[in-house]
């Protein structure tokens, strides 16, 4: 297991969407509040969404997208917050629905449980936003302790807006 370092330790779980190449952006606005930080990307959004050298080197860590054995180390220390960003529509029903099929969902559906903050940045499109199951979804999530911040729907113009995740974490 991996010791506890004395700074606050940031689980940052990215999903598979085009604004997931500014992740880097979060990485280093935690690492300059004095987080440290480990990235857990769903296995599409590793294909290519983002740049994860860049991300691993900003963290100074390997980025985790599979699981481990049960013999191997805990790569990471418990969190102590997490933030989905960006987070999509399929990642938000599957996680609201606890379907725990790949390790970026399965720490997010063991977040809640484990009393830290919990903050998500949907980036989602308008059409599938109003599907009835995302809608749920939400409602499910925000009843979990969920901070969700509102949707990204890549409107022109509109900036993603990393820095919210902060004010979500509070």
């Amino acid at each position: 297991m991996t010791e506890q370092a004395d700074k606050p330790f940031l689980y940052v779980v990215v999903c598979a969407a085009g604004v997931a190449a500014g992740v880097g952006e979060l990485v280093t606005a935690a690492r300059k509040r004095g987080w440290e930080v480990g990235v857990i990307a769903t296995p599409v959004a590793m294909n290519g969404f983002f740049d994860t050298a860049d991300v691993e080197a900003r963290c100074g860590r390997p980025i985790r997208s599979a699981w481990r054995t049960p013999a191997d180390p805990r790569p990471f220390p418990p969190p102590d917050a997490v933030v989905a960003a960006p987070v999509t529509f399929n990642t938000v029903n599957k996680w609201a629905a606890g379907l725990a099929d790949t390790l970026a969902v399965a720490t997010l559906c063991e977040a809640p449980g484990l009393g830290v903050p919990v903050a998500a940045l949907p980036c989602v499109a308008d059409a599938l936003a109003a599907h009835p199951a995302y809608q749920d979804s939400l409602t499910r999530l925000r009843g979990m302790g969920v901070r969700l911040g509102p949707a990204y729907t890549g409107e022109a113009g509109e900036e993603f807006g990393w820095e919210r995740a902060w004010e979500l974490l509070g």
